[in-house]
């Protein structure tokens, strides 16, 4: 991940978001799906990309922002 990139992660029973190179969460949630929401949101406003993790910390989820910047577009 770049620097900037926002990730969504699972930690002490909350999810949270942070942007990538900051030691501290910028917002905590109960959800999964309401953390997800916010770090759409905050990658969208940034132009950069969003990681969504899964509980175990895994990679579950990628998206871009904006598309046009996606380097490996999906096809179809």
């Amino acid at each position: 991940m770049a620097k900037g990139d926002i990730e969504t992660y699972y930690e002490d029973g909350q999810w949270k978001n942070r942007p990538q190179g900051n030691d501290r969460a910028s917002n905590t949630h109960s959800t999964k799906a309401e953390a997800q929401a916010t770090g759409r949101g905050m990658a969208i406003d940034r132009g950069v990309e969003h990681v969504i993790k899964k509980q175990d910390g895994t990679i579950g989820e990628r998206n871009t922002y904006p598309r046009s910047r996606d380097t490996n577009p999906p096809k179809g």
